[in-house]
């Protein structure tokens, strides 16, 4: 009997405590009305004699917390409170979380069971509890500002015959399952794989309400595996019909009222270099040699904004989209076929309207001259990176005089940009061989040559010299135009010093006195592990010291590449930024005045939000393709790095496939392991063998999970 009254009583509190945030919420949404119990009540929904009692229960406690004060008899008004704030969540795995509140130096813990109906990533009011002393910043969450998704993908649980299941989720953010009703499972069975929307979270549930929206599949199985990508990362794969019938009513001929408006660049010796399977050709080369022996160098974008114009549902779709995205097996355009693939496509032998970056250049690599302005181009010739490469290294075949000029023109560049203080990035890419049905026969890797190198510095060229254009006055002041910028802030020492600490375990160094040795040092470590077996960890964490490149109309210059002024200008049909440096640039060009930059900076948020989005589902993919990569080798033995340790397993990184996988410590009987921090390893308690980071280790494929896109090892001899 006790026990059921302990039980009653802990119900009764957090009923009480629930009615609290909400009218706390009620009052944060009318800061200056003042309301009796009546009105509360009403406004609540809550309608029984009990209801109403709790709440002029509820009214009082909070009068005496002084988060509301009672102006007259039975009136409240909430005391305007410093110590309520807004920030977004970030939720633990344990169901705690921590709120980032803008100028706040420490984040906000907010336990367990005070998150109220918040989901990683929203927008929340949070209440701040009186710090105490030595004590980081805690609260609790009285209010959802703004959701940051309400679909999510996850396995239907689901008994035959009972009246709802749940969807349970991968989400390692989202801390509960969705309560589905019966009649709104849209017809799932058990354990297929679906997508959920949240439909309501009452006060009163642990678990938000919600329906299926779309049925995806058998988990494991491939197309559903891609689709559950797209949708957990709300990537769109198909255009809505009115996107669709707009882009293809698009005129697309080329008028001579048009070409009149341009630079006609038709007649000079044109071409692309791409990827051999790229079907999008953003960006072409021109070459002439002009009568004073100086090289014209046109770089030539497609002139995508031209036909992408502002306030269409075209452009509305291209701008929610930002960027397109590159999966293992397809790509998700940010433009509808007609236009990335066809129209805007700078292909061979077709006349095509282009924005043009042009660079008169010495045979030394000086720029004496730059021209920037729409033009018509047709290009001569479509290359891939291979074909060029040939030129490059055999001295023979199609513009090989054009092209070596180039070759040589681009080394001229990229020395002196790495003189400048650089970072060299050449971080190998994994690729796979599919067959036709999407299955992974093969690896192999995509490293950068000479051809994309070339590529490579005149694209950087036209982004700099572009920004560079915009921002600067003829006298090189600041010209204070509103412009969208590339921005990449210096490295955290911290990390820096972390990266320091762990590479002269294996006998390797970095200068942090200043910029330029810490970067001269950083491109020296990157050049000596080249080829060798801890070459991709450290290379990973090389890259973790720094931060993240993303767009914003304040200017800090990028870190990383050493330029001042730096924009994205030379992919408009996979990049929206680009499409608005191509409209500013032609502002600019017409002599207009500097637009005021602040829906610019909302432009550059959401857009940064969406790269980072879509390089995490590209991410992804990757991992789901190398699961399903071993999958057809368990039981196979492996020699491996360990490239993390932590405190329930350890991660080998297979450089055959530049692919990591975990060793759990509970699978490892021959001794009981800890984690040693401090010198990255674990240790065995009774043994004292040791698991070191970067070890060389020799390991058996044990299990791939292709749902949870894991893969599990076990150890098949000791280290070697």
């Amino acid at each position: 009997m006790a026990r059921r009254k302990h039980k009653n009583s802990k119900q009764h509190s957090t009923r009480l405590l629930n009615i609290g945030r909400d009218i706390i919420s009620l009052f944060l949404k009318k800061p200056n009305q003042s309301m009796n119990f009546k009105q509360v009540a009403a406004a609540l929904g809550k309608k029984t004699h009990k209801e109403k009692n709790e709440i002029i229960k509820v009214l009082q406690k909070l009068r005496a917390e002084d988060r509301l004060e009672e102006i007259s008899k039975g009136k409240f008004k909430l005391i305007a409170q410093e110590d309520t704030v807004e920030g977004i969540a970030d939720f633990t795995s344990s169901g705690a979380a921590y709120v980032t509140v803008e100028g706040m130096e420490d984040d906000i813990y907010i336990p367990k069971g005070k998150t109220g109906s918040a989901l990683n990533n929203d927008r929340v009011s949070v209440f701040l509890h009186k710090k105490r002393k030595n004590k980081k910043p805690e609260g609790e969450i009285i209010e959802v500002l703004k959701r940051d998704r309400s679909q999510f993908v996850g396995i239907l649980d689901y008994k035959e015959g009972a009246d709802y299941g749940f969807v349970i989720t991968n989400n390692r953010h989202l801390h509960v399952d969705l309560y589905i009703p019966k009649e709104k499972m849209k017809g799932a069975k058990n354990g297929e794989k679906v997508i959920a929307i949240i439909t309501d979270w009452p006060s009163h549930a642990k678990k938000p309400f919600g329906k299926i929206t779309t049925v995806l599949g058998i988990p494991g199985e491939h197309d559903v595996e891609i689709h559950s990508i797209l949708a957990d990362y709300d990537l769109p794969y198909e255009f809505p019909k009115e996107v669709e019938h707009e882009a293809n009513s698009i005129p697309t001929k080329i008028t001579q009222k048009e070409i009149d408006k341009r630079r006609d660049m038709r007649h000079i010796t044109t071409f692309t270099i791409d990827p051999t399977d790229a079907k999008d050709f953003d960006d072409a080369l021109s070459f002439e040699r002009l009568e004073n022996g100086n090289i014209e160098v046109g770089v030539h974008i497609a002139d995508v904004s031209h036909y992408v114009q502002p306030g269409t549902t075209l452009d509305d779709e291209a701008y929610q989209r930002a960027t397109s995205v590159y999966l293992v097996d397809r790509v998700v355009p940010m433009l509808p076929e007609i236009l990335s693939n066809n129209v805007c496509s700078l292909r061979p032998n077709e006349e095509k309207l282009t924005f043009s970056a042009c660079f008169e250049i010495t045979e030394q690599g000086k720029i004496v001259k730059q021209w920037f302005g729409r033009t018509v181009t047709l290009s001569d010739r479509r290359f891939t990176y291979e074909e060029a490469q040939n030129v490059i290294e055999t001295g023979e075949g199609d513009y090989k005089e054009e092209i070596l000029i180039l070759d040589k023109l681009a080394k001229i560049l990229r020395e002196k940009r790495m003189k400048s203080g650089a970072i060299s990035f050449d971080k190998i890419e994994v690729k796979f061989k599919l067959d036709e049905n999407a299955d992974p026969v093969g690896v192999y890797f995509k490293q950068s040559k000479d051809a994309n190198k070339l590529i490579e510095e005149f694209m950087l060229l036209a982004n700099r010299k572009v920004s560079e254009f915009v921002s600067l006055k003829k006298n090189g002041a600041p010209s204070g135009n509103t412009f969208v910028y590339r921005i990449h802030d210096d490295p955290d020492p911290e990390k820096l010093n972390s990266l320091k600490a762990f590479i002269q375990q294996f006998d390797y160094d970095l200068d942090l006195t200043n910029k330029k040795t810490t970067s001269q040092s950083m491109n020296h470590l990157l050049e000596e592990v080249k080829g060798k077996g801890e070459a991709n960890m450290i290379e990973t964490l090389a890259m973790r010291t720094m931060s993240k490149a993303k767009y914003s109309t304040e200017n800090i210059g990028h870190y990383g590449l050493t330029f001042e002024y730096y924009s994205h200008f030379t992919s408009p049909i996979r990049r929206y930024p680009d499409v608005i440096a191509h409209r500013l640039l032609q502002h600019y060009l017409d002599q207009e005045k500097s637009p005021n930059a602040e829906p610019y900076e909302a432009d550059c948020i959401h857009c940064s939000n969406r790269e980072r989005l879509a390089a995490d589902a590209e991410r992804d993919s990757i991992k789901y393709m190398q699961a399903k990569y071993l999958e057809q080798h368990i039981g196979e033995i492996y020699s491996g790095v360990i490239s993390g340790v932590t405190e329930w397993g350890i991660y080998v990184e297979l450089p055959e496939i530049l692919c990591e996988g975990m060793v759990s410590l509970r699978d490892m009987n021959d001794d009981h392991y800890s984690l040693d921090p401090k010198n990255y390893q674990i240790v065995g308690q009774r043994t004292g063998n040791t698991y070191r980071l970067g070890d060389s280790i020799t390991i058996k494929v044990a299990h791939v999970s292709l749902e949870k896109k894991q893969i599990d090892f076990e150890i098949a001899e000791d280290i070697v």
